[in-house]
């Protein structure tokens, strides 16, 4: 797509995804990868080993003693959380501060679109660890896009009063939104083709053709990030502005109300992940 070329001129300087990601996302999947071998690969990196048990030490995790050693949060995390985390301070550490970008306002909101593509991937029955990395990432195509054209991207999230708004913008303004520059990042840093093509198809996920269940769980995720950021009622940010994947989905909205999780638990690992 021309439109998505434009936010990848030779003259920028990409993120780089680090070797340990990489490496982690190879044991996606893998019902044979022990806690033993996430911690192996977390450990050849010693700032990603300071990284997670910082994180591992916010009152999220609610951990009963300090976590001080990557075997302490092996044994106090699980496979799970554990690989999260360190993927969350690998990608968080591949960005670069951007002019203009408020970094903690957008590391809140990935957090929180991650949170959230969670608990919506548990209700479709898709898969949650998928879910929270795709969520973590889905605006991160925005900052290469307010790399290229910063004044515009500044302007166009003054325009954001309404929850999923955002796509709508940069469609109109660039022909593309971010989750496309988002999935073509991510085709170029080798992701499997399941999260690319959701990314690709998080703005508009029902024209997509095959449909992509991670893609309506984005744009779902997204327009609840955007309804706490808005202080705007989660569930009636839904209603508003994706009645039709709702509606597609069968989803029980009064199940996620009473399992969205408490953008306030998520403070300390925003101060984390904002930090340069």
């Amino acid at each position: 797509m021309s439109d998505v070329n434009h936010f990848f001129p030779a003259t920028i300087v990409l993120p780089t995804m680090p070797e340990v990601a990489t490496r982690l996302l190879k044991t996606f999947g893998d019902e044979n990868a022990s806690l033993d071998e996430l911690a192996s690969v977390i450990g050849k990196d010693q700032g990603l080993v300071g990284k997670v048990l910082r994180l591992a030490n916010s009152a999220r995790y609610s951990p009963a003693h300090d976590i001080s050693s990557l075997s302490d949060a092996t044994a106090a995390l699980g496979t799970v959380t554990l690989r999260n985390l360190a993927l969350a301070a690998c990608i968080a550490g591949a960005f670069p501060v951007v002019a203009g970008m408020d970094r903690k306002k957008y590391w809140r909101h990935s957090l929180l679109c991650a949170n959230y593509a969670v608990l919506l991937s548990r209700a479709v029955l898709l898969d949650s660890e998928t879910s929270y990395l795709a969520g973590l990432m889905l605006r991160s195509g925005e900052l290469l896009m307010a790399q290229t054209e910063p004044a515009a991207v500044t302007e166009l999230e003054s325009h954001v009063t309404e929850p999923g708004v955002r796509f709508d913008w940069e469609l109109n303004r660039f022909g593309c939104a971010h989750n496309h520059v988002t999935a073509e990042l991510a085709r170029r840093w080798q992701f499997p083709q399941t999260l690319v093509y959701g990314f690709g198809t998080a703005s508009e996920p029902l024209a997509a053709k095959p449909f992509s269940l991670l893609g309506a769980v984005l744009h779902m995720a997204e327009v609840l990030a955007d309804s706490v950021e808005l202080g705007v009622d989660p569930m009636q940010g839904l209603k508003t502005a994706c009645p039709d994947v709702l509606e597609h989905e069968h989803l029980d909205l009064m199940w996620i109300q009473q399992h969205l999780p408490n953008p306030a638990d998520l403070a300390q690992e925003v101060e984390l992940m904002a930090a340069p």
